[in-house]
């Protein structure tokens, strides 16, 4: 009988789940209300702050509750150029100028956005790591649906309804300065979650991994696995539709894609 193997022992959680004792707080845009539906709401850039675990600086942001006497602290990713002191105006008639929130179908093509919504309401799920933004590439008024181009340069249509921050978020390059040493991995991964150092399933031995052992560090069989393979032997390509490099039609298909992603 072997070992679990790391990956499903992964699946069960316990000393693999996610650090959050010191983290900030979940991260959203204003609940979608009345007023940003019709109008705008204006807050004010309290702070800017530091998330364990977390590329992007978060903003702190106030806002007075229209309904009740009260004030509703926000915590936004915060859009480079963002300031303390700050005035941010949420909704439809808001102008359009950097870290404001507006519909995508109030903006104009070639808008650079970011902290997009991919349902009405949801608060904000696309484009959140630091230096990442969408673009708007098209707008459809009569099937009320917007095309942007996403961090990853794949099209995605949205309904024109869901928000997003005008922008790019900020702690772009973060990934240009390399680590250099251990230790700097040690406390990235340290603030994020136990999966640090990463070892490759060739180097490890026969009872802790599919592919491990053998004389010298190969596979030694197939790296292709079934969707329905059991949980220990389920490592590797799953499901793969497709292996290896892009040859022929297919790459001279993906070069041009690629190109046109480039100039558009």
């Amino acid at each position: 009988m072997g070992r679990v193997i790391l990956a499903v022992r992964k699946g069960k959680g316990s000393i693999f789940k996610s650090h959050v004792k010191h983290r900030k707080g979940a991260v959203s845009l204003r609940k979608y209300d009345y007023a940003e539906r019709n109008g705008y709401v204006k807050g004010v850039v309290k702070d800017i702050i530091h998330d364990p675990g977390r590329g992007a600086p978060i903003a702190v942001v106030q806002f007075r509750n229209p309904y009740s006497y009260k004030i509703d602290k926000e915590l936004f990713c915060a859009a480079e150029g963002m300031y303390t002191g700050q005035f941010i105006n949420c909704g439809k008639k808001a102008q359009l100028a950097v870290g404001n929130v507006l519909p995508v179908g109030e903006m104009p093509e070639g808008t650079v956005v970011c902290n997009l919504e991919h349902k009405i309401g949801c608060g904000g799920s696309i484009a959140r790591a630091s230096g990442d933004y969408c673009t708007i590439m098209t707008q459809d008024p009569d099937a009320k649906k917007t095309r942007v181009k996403l961090p990853s340069g794949a099209r995605k249509t949205v309904p024109s309804a869901c928000r997003a921050m005008v922008g790019i978020i900020a702690g772009g390059g973060r990934i240009d300065k390399p680590m250099l040493k251990a230790g700097t991995a040690y406390h990235k991964y340290k603030a994020k979650r136990n999966e640090w150092p990463k070892m490759r399933g060739v180097a490890l031995n026969p009872v802790e991994h599919p592919f491990g052992g053998g004389n010298h560090q190969h596979i030694g069989k197939p790296s292709t696995v079934r969707r329905d393979k059991s949980h220990g032997r389920k490592v590797g390509l799953i499901a793969a539709r497709r292996t290896g490099r892009l040859r022929g039609g297919k790459a001279t298909q993906a070069l041009a894609e690629k190109a046109k992603e480039k100039s558009g």
